[in-house]
This record gives C-alpha cells, structure tokens and sequence, in this order.
C-alpha cells in the first residue's frame, strides 16, 4: 500500500511539472503568434534605417557598418536590468525565438516588451544539518525554482516589469519558507526614467528585488531557494560620480499553503536612504542608513518590538593585480526594554597571479557581535537583516551572527569557461557568552553561554562550469569540522554536497 506521504509527494511533484509545463506551453504560444509578425517588424525596422539614411549609397554603408558593432545583451543577474532594445538593429544576428525577446511596439526602437525565464535545479545531501543536534536527520533532496518575466519599456522613460515564480523542494525532510512557495508573484513593479538637474532620475514602485554591495546583509536571498522581494517605493538620483537612493519597504512573507497566496509583512518594515561615490582614490565608496522595524521579534536576551537602526560604510576597489572589499555595520536601537549595541565588519581581498591558470590568493575576514552579558538590559546580538545564505558556502551551517571568521582561499581559472575554488575556514564566537548561530539567525540548542570560543573549521571546494552561452553547472562540497562547543551540545562533524543547473533565457 502506498503511504500517504508517499503518494503527497508524487501529487507535488506533479502539480510542479504541470505547472512548469503550462508556463512553457503558454510561451510556446506566444512566440508562434509572434513568428509571423516579427520579419515584418524587422523589415519595418530597416526601411526606416535606409531612409534617415538620405538615399546616399556611401552614408548608408557607414551607418550600417557602425549599426553592426552593436553587442547581443546577455542574461543578467537581475533581469529587469536587460536591454534587449538592441535587436531592433536589423544587422544584429537572430538566434531562435527572438521574437520573444524584443517585441517592437510601435515605430520607436526603445518601446519593446521582452519575455524571459530562468530555471535552477539544484540536487543537495546534508548529512548532519544543525550538526545533528536533536531530531535533525541526514537528508538528500532536489530543490527546483522557475521563473518567468516580461519586461515592457515605453520610450525611454517608463519600464513595466512582472515576473513570477514557482519553487518546490522534492524529498525535503523539513519544508521552510525558503524552500517551497507555489506559483507566485515575485515581483511586479513600474519604474519612471527622467533627466533631472543634469543627471538622470528613476522613481519604481510595486513588488521588487533590491540588494547592496555584496549582499552580505541586504540580498536578494538567492542562495536558497525563495528569493527575497520587498513591496516597495523606491527613488534614486545619478549625477556625475554620485548616487543618491531613498526606499521604503515591506519584505514580502511567503506561504506555500497554495498559489498566489504571499503578502507585506506588516510586522516588519525595511526604509532608509543610502549614498554611493565613484573614484574615491583607487575605488569607491558607499554607505546607508536605515530603520528596521520589527513588532515581535525574539532574541535570546530579550523580545518585543525591535526598532534598530543600521549604520553601514563600504569601501571597494582594484589597483593592478590586487582587490579587496571592506564593509562595517553598526547597530543601535531598542528590543523591548533592552538597547541595542551590535556592530559587524566584512572584508574580501584577493591578489592575481601572473602564472598559468590566472590564480588569485583570496582572504575572508568577517566578525560580528554576540551578547557578552545576558540579563544586563543591552542586546549586543548582531543582526544580520536580509543575508544572501551562500556568503560563507551553500552548507548554511553557520550564520552572521556572533562569529569571527577567517577564510583563506585559491581560485583557478583551467579555462575561459573554469572556475575552481578551494577555501579553508576557521570560526570562532565572538563571546562565549551567546550562542553559535547556523542560517536565518538559528541557534545551535545547548551552545549560549557554554563552551569556548572555538566554532570548528570547513574545507570547501567548488567549481563553476560555463556549459553554454546561458546554462552555469556548479558543484560544492563542504566538510565542516566542529568543535567541543558543538560536540559537548550533542553535536558532530557535517558534511554537504550540491549540484547545480541554471539556465537563463
């Protein structure tokens, strides 16, 4: 007889591929539709090209030898950023279903509506998550996410973005939040484009992605499997080497109870105002402040509302072979009755060979506070806001949060296409005092206030293959050895694996 878990399993997995598949076959459709129709836009395209050339055989073959240096866009990481108003260029080469990709509405080359779809499928086995501290089994499992988007530009001023998402973990022992969310809206917003005093001024509202620097704090989630999104407002203004953005923000609360059904959190508020600079000496220079507002949080020295303010400064550049990255983080504020008092710096920095196989040296320092004195009215638990879930490795097993880490690293590049990293990493607690913390601010049972500050130490290999144009094959494993801490709370050495399929369209 074939058990109820059993048969719930093969019911999700076939609710996703059905899903999966209306998608396609709904885009399959629209691009018959448009097979028909994209020639004579083409042809439209050139005649007007050949007339604002005047008739003059020598100045039409300038323009259309400059016309022919256009570059094809590529897939981005964020795909609203794409302009694929390019292919309006009728000497650009056309690949299959480029009449999806640039739509032409009416006679002006930049009003265009472009449709796109990514998809990752991700194989991981765990053998020990939360270091197999209580109920946590060994677990191997797929985690699979799709999206679809289009993309309408007016002009050169307005931009309508949607885009939705499905993603499912099969054979996944615990489902969270950022594993599984049933076809969704991910994001859904208009953007307005205009010159301003010189410079150049954007204004977008709706559902949206947003993400800063390295996005050790403010991400876009991607390593999981749910991005994170924020229903926003949202301004910024260029001018010269100056940046100035303002936004204020609800992060989107996924549930999986079915389609269509993620919403604000109204318990939690994300809005500040940020600066970025050009050409401060050798890099550039970048820094926010924002109000975190949260009505129920729970730390293990204190709860209530959290009302904490973030102060952030970046400093990022290159200079010949050498790179680095530096940020700090400083947090004030209030959980209930208690104060705020946490602080976090980051840094990468690597230097690049001379040598066959283009190595480059790289060393991680990142450290973020703990609470050192419980029960004393001062919270001095770092919070790491909205992290990215792959900065340190994919494994998740420790998180941003009363940590001092030191990681040095080599990566080789066989090839173009060859990426191949090998990293040690060594981890302390900042305090004994507080506890050891694992991903979303997890706490690792039996570690607050016992033990020493000795985390444990992982190896980490990876390697990145760029199969084609736009399919990117990964593979990562982590080997974390864990330290008496973690040992005498019940736990023991873990190790991960993952192998990753993105394709991007």
């Amino acid at each position: 007889m074939v058990s109820t878990t059993t048969r719930g399993r093969r019911f999700e997995k076939t609710a996703s591929l059905s899903a999966i598949a209306g998608l396609l076959l709904a885009g399959t459709s629209v691009a018959l539709a448009q097979s028909a129709s994209a020639p004579v836009a083409d042809v439209k395209l050139a005649a007007d090209a050949a007339d604002a050339a005047g008739g003059a055989a020598a100045a039409s073959a300038g323009a259309a030898a400059a016309a022919c240096d256009a570059k094809r866009p590529v897939v981005l990481f964020n795909r609203w950023q794409e302009d694929w108003s390019v292919l309006a260029n009728p000497c650009v080469q056309r690949e299959p279903l480029d009449g999806l990709k640039y739509i032409p509405l009416g006679g002006d080359p930049s009003s265009y509506v472009s449709l796109g779809v990514n998809l990752r499928e991700r194989l991981e086995t765990n053998n020990a998550p939360l270091f197999g501290i209580g109920s946590a089994q060994s677990d191997t499992y797929v985690i699979q996410r799709v999206e679809v988007h289009a993309d309408a530009h007016i002009a050169n001023h307005w931009q309508f973005f949607v885009q939705l998402e499905d993603a499912r973990a099969f054979g996944k022992n615990v489902v969270t939040p950022v594993d599984k969310n049933p076809l969704d809206l991910e994001q859904a917003f208009v953007t307005y484009t205009g010159a301003l005093g010189g410079g150049t001024f954007k204004f977008r509202v709706g559902r949206q992605e947003m993400a800063f620097d390295l996005q050790r704090f403010v991400s876009v989630r991607d390593g999981p499997n749910v991005r994170q999104a924020f229903d926003a407002v949202w301004a910024d203004y260029e001018y010269q080497k100056w940046r100035f953005i303002a936004y204020a923000t609800q992060p989107v609360q996924y549930r999986n109870a079915t389609v269509f059904d993620d919403i604000s959190n109204r318990d939690l508020t994300f809005s500040g105002v940020r600066f970025e600079r050009q050409s401060v000496g050798p890099g550039d220079v970048s820094g926010y402040w924002s109000r975190y507002n949260r009505s129920n949080a729970r730390f293990l020295d204190a709860s209530g509302p959290e009302h904490r303010d973030v102060w952030d400064l970046r400093y990022t550049g290159a200079q010949g072979r050498f790179d680095w990255d530096i940020e700090g983080m400083l947090q004030t504020g209030t959980v209930g009755n208690s104060t705020i008092g946490a602080w976090a710096v980051g840094s990468i920095a690597g230097y690049k060979l001379d040598m066959p196989w283009s190595p480059r040296i790289g060393l991680q320092i990142d450290a973020a506070s703990g609470d050192r004195h419980p029960h004393d009215g001062r919270v001095e638990t770092f919070n790491p806001l909205f992290p990215n879930g792959y900065y340190f490795t994919l494994a998740g097993y420790t998180g941003y949060t009363n940590l001092i880490h030191i990681k040095p690293s080599i990566t080789l590049k066989p090839t173009a296409n060859l990426a191949l990293l090998g990293a040690l990493g060594f981890q302390w607690r900042e305090t004994t005092g507080d506890a050891v913390y694992q991903q979303a601010s997890q706490v690792v049972p039996g570690t607050a206030g016992k033990g020493s500050l000795w985390t444990g130490m992982y190896v980490q290999l990876r390697a990145d293959w760029t199969i084609a144009a736009n399919l990117i094959g990964s593979i990562e494993a982590v080997h974390f050895q864990v330290g008496d801490t973690i040992r005498q709370a019940g736990g023991h050495n873990a190790d991960y694996a993952g192998v990753e399929l993105k394709y991007g369209w």
